[in-house]
Order: C-alpha cells, then sequence, then structure tokens
C-alpha cells in the first residue's frame, strides 16, 4: 500500500496563521473525507497537498528536503487535484483526455489509452463532444478520467458531489469508489457528508488552522491513528 507522509505544514496569512502544524498521511485505497466551515482553509489545504501553491513550511519525510517550493514540485508529480467546478479545455473531449499523456507516447497508444478512459468514464459516446458544453456531471467524469488516465498514486477533490443531480452524484461515486479499488489515496473536502459513504473513510475536521480527528478535540500524527 503506497503512503505519502506530510509533517509540519503551516501556512502564514498577512493577518491569520491559516494552517498550524498540520500533520496527516494518505494511504492508496484509502480516503479522508475533509470538513471545515467555510474560510477555514480546506480548498487551500488541498492545493498546498497538490503542489499547487507552496506553504510556509512543509516536510515530508520521505522526500529529503525542507525547502517548500522543492517540495511542491515533488507532491505535483505524485497527486491530482480536481477543482470544485472542473475545468475543460477547448476542443473534443477526447482531446482534454490527451492532456493528461505525455506526449512521448506513440498515436496508437496515445488513442487506446483515451478510448480506455472514456469507457471507464462512460463517457464513449461523448468521444467527439466539445467538452466546455458539457454538463456538469460530464465534467466531472472527464476530470476523473484525466486523473485516472495521468495515473498519480493521489487525488484531491474540492466538493466532487457539489450541485449534482442524483443521477450524476451516483456515477461519481461509483468512479470514485473504482479509483480506491485500484489503490488510488483520494482526500475529498466536503460539506455533502450524507452523500460520500465509502468503506473504511475516514473524517478529519479543519478548525481554526488545526486539523481534528472527526471533529474531536486532537490533532492527528497520522492516517494510522484515524485506522487505529
Amino acid at each position: 500500500m503506497s503512503c505519502l507522509r506530510l509533517r509540519q505544514l503551516n501556512l502564514h496569512l498577512p493577518r491569520r496563521h491559516l494552517l498550524q502544524e498540520i500533520s496527516l498521511d494518505l494511504h492508496g485505497g484509502l480516503c479522508l473525507v475533509l470538513t471545515g466551515a467555510n474560510g477555514a482553509g480546506k480548498s487551500t489545504l488541498l492545493r498546498i497537498i497538490a503542489g499547487l501553491q507552496p506553504a510556509n513550511r512543509i516536510e515530508l519525510p520521505d522526500f529529503a528536503t525542507r525547502r517548500p517550493r522543492a517540495a511542491a514540485a515533488r507532491l505535483r508529480r505524485l497527486v491530482t487535484y480536481i477543482h470544485q467546478q472542473p475545468y475543460a479545455f477547448r476542443g473534443e473531449v477526447h482531446s482534454n483526455l490527451g492532456l493528461a499523456l505525455p506526449w512521448s507516447i506513440g498515436r496508437r497508444e496515445r488513442r487506446r489509452r483515451i478510448d480506455e478512459a472514456l469507457h471507464w468514464a462512460d463517457l464513449t459516446h461523448l468521444r467527439d463532444a466539445q467538452a466546455i458544453y458539457l454538463s456538469g456531471g460530464e465534467r466531472q467524469r472527464l476530470s476523473l478520467a484525466r486523473a485516472w488516465l495521468r495515473g498519480t498514486p493521489y487525488l484531491l477533490l474540492d466538493e466532487p458531489t457539489a450541485s449534482l443531480d442524483t443521477n450524476s452524484r451516483e456515477r461519481t461515486m461509483k468512479l470514485l469508489n473504482g479509483l480506491l479499488q485500484q489503490d488510488r489515496g483520494l482526500l475529498i473536502a466536503t460539506h455533502d457528508l450524507d452523500h460520500l459513504a465509502f468503506p473504511g473513510a475516514a473524517r478529519l475536521h479543519l478548525n481554526e488552522g488545526h486539523l481534528m480527528l472527526g471533529g474531536g478535540p486532537r490533532k492527528p500524527e497520522g492516517i494510522q491513528e484515524v485506522y487505529a
């Protein structure tokens, strides 16, 4: 089982210490559900873990550096982040998926992998559709298919079921469960706890800059505590 360990994550804003001494582990095949009030810093935490925003301090025990920007570069190779409103690039759906693949892959192999991703996400019938005109649920599945193709061991999602109808929500959950079965680790920020039920999932709560177990009073030192 793969594991990504993060320690001593801190982020200072001009008039606020937004994230304080955060430590957590992401494990392949397991899901963490992150809750917290609006403005608590959930989306910011996801962006930092994805390497999209440097922290003031962050330690990766399995990667020998304490430089936040070097850590961010390392995280970008391990983590894929999906925004609350998944982005679709101009062009066909299959072209959007191709962006997740290295250009060194040959044309035939590239098409094979894209077709596999389309089938996995139930988007084959939309292969040649213009991606910017997809519905919210279709865009979510497109983003998950890009993540599936990119193949990073960890996936972070910001409110993946927000504004989805029942059918789209169920299809999204099916794909997320499929990623867990493929040993991908998930960290999901959400207010929609009623619709995010994964076997063995653990809840973390972000409050006043601190990460707590299930909204409780103590800070986790890693996922091993959550699953003890």
